[in-house]
């Protein structure tokens, strides 16, 4: 019987990243209508539309204030009420995007590194 090594194994995808946006593939799609939303691109908030928010909330990946944010820069737009809905998964995967958006061009040049040799090594 062939062995599988753990490089067989489904690796979950990560984010994808493009300048100012990045588009997280939902585990569990919503339903926006009769329409089933399998992925959201997610835009770099302005500081106006971070108003009422807290920084450290959303950098800490508090699920109040990351609910809060997703529909001021989500598209499609998902509304605070359909973003209750989400997936524990995919809510963790936004929040990661978000917390995203606040890493200097240091620190996201750092966490690559940190992610290749891991990747690396396995």
């Amino acid at each position: 019987m062939p062995h599988e090594s753990q490089t067989d194994a489904p690796v979950a995808e990560e984010p994808k990243a493009n300048g100012q946006f990045i588009t997280v593939d939902l585990e569990e799609p919503l339903a926006l209508g009769d329409t089933p939303i399998a992925s959201i691109t997610l835009r770099k908030p302005k500081s106006g539309e971070l108003r009422g928010l807290s920084l450290d909330d959303l950098v800490n990946a508090d699920v109040t204030t990351i609910l809060k944010l997703i529909p001021r820069i989500s598209n499609p737009v998902i509304i605070e009420e359909k973003a209750n809905e989400l997936d524990p998964v995919d809510l963790g995967q936004i929040g990661g995007a978000i917390r995203g958006f606040f890493m200097t061009k240091a620190q996201r040049a750092m966490m690559d590194r940190m992610i290749e040799d891991a990747l690396s090594k396995s």
